[in-house]
């Protein structure tokens, strides 16, 4: 029962780890001041940070975490084939994060720098919608908590859900941040979804655009902007490829 007296059906979910950290499922269970109300409205049938029981009748599936194994890809059609609404959670299900430096390296030469030459199961990593249908993204590098929370209450409600489409340096300009340009670093906070409260550029770290590209960007401008403060333009492809969030782009323009 809520806090306005009256029972709310509560909406069966699964959340699942592939090739990750985990470290957006532990958001989600991480927000002690309003985690009662929040697993108030969730029937938890499957999240392993939360509960060892295991039930396969859910609605909503949480996929965290990019795929690099062939058993991972059949174990994601089987995940698709039952939720009715299937999230890509964080960025390396979004785009393929961080584990998609791996792609850089052939693949044997990956092998044997790291496991000196024993066999192993891998492949290219890849988004989780190289393999399946998603219905809803949520991206950063971790999930905002409030974000999700705001999301999953939209979709339980059956009420709109939205990512921010403006550039983190909204953000940045509301916290009065000095501008990471201005201290001679390349920050992608221009060209990169909002949604994380700037929380890299406050702390003076430049954004690396976990959240992906903001809608609209001006790219041009932005280069213009890198090349008239006399910065690398090999930094900046590293940077856009950090994530994989910007592919094209961290080839076709710079």
């Amino acid at each position: 029962m809520n806090h306005l007296g009256f029972e709310m059906e509560r909406v069966k979910i699964g959340s699942f780890d592939f090739t990750c950290c985990e470290g957006c499922q532990l958001q989600l269970a991480n927000k002690e001041s309003t985690l009662p109300d929040f697993l108030a409205l969730l029937d938890i049938r499957n999240f392993r940070e939360i509960s060892s029981e295991r039930h396969d009748d859910y609605d909503i599936a949480f996929v965290e975490g990019s795929i690099t194994r062939r058993d991972e890809i059949e174990r994601l059609k089987a995940i698709r084939a039952q939720a009715k609404i299937l999230v890509a959670f964080g960025t390396c299900a979004c785009f393929g994060g961080v584990n998609s430096l791996k792609n850089r390296i052939p693949q044997a030469e990956a092998i044997m720098e790291v496991y000196k030459g024993k066999a192993v199961e891998t492949m290219p990593s890849l988004k989780i919608s190289d393999i399946v249908q998603v219905d809803l993204s949520i991206p950063g590098c971790p999930v905002s908590k409030d974000e999700v929370e705001r999301i999953l209450v939209g979709i339980v409600t059956r009420s709109q859900v939205s990512l921010p489409t403006y550039p983190v340096c909204v953000d940045c300009k509301q916290r009065l941040n000095t501008c990471l340009f201005d201290l001679g670093e390349i920050c992608l906070g221009p060209i990169s979804r909002a949604g994380c409260d700037a929380v890299c550029p406050t702390g003076k770290t430049p954004c690396l655009g976990c959240r992906g590209p903001a809608e609209e960007l001006n790219m041009p401008a932005f280069l213009d902007l890198v090349k008239e403060r006399g910065l690398s333009l090999e930094h900046l492809t590293e940077k856009l490829s950090f994530y994989n969030a910007f592919e094209p782009l961290a080839t076709d323009e710079t």
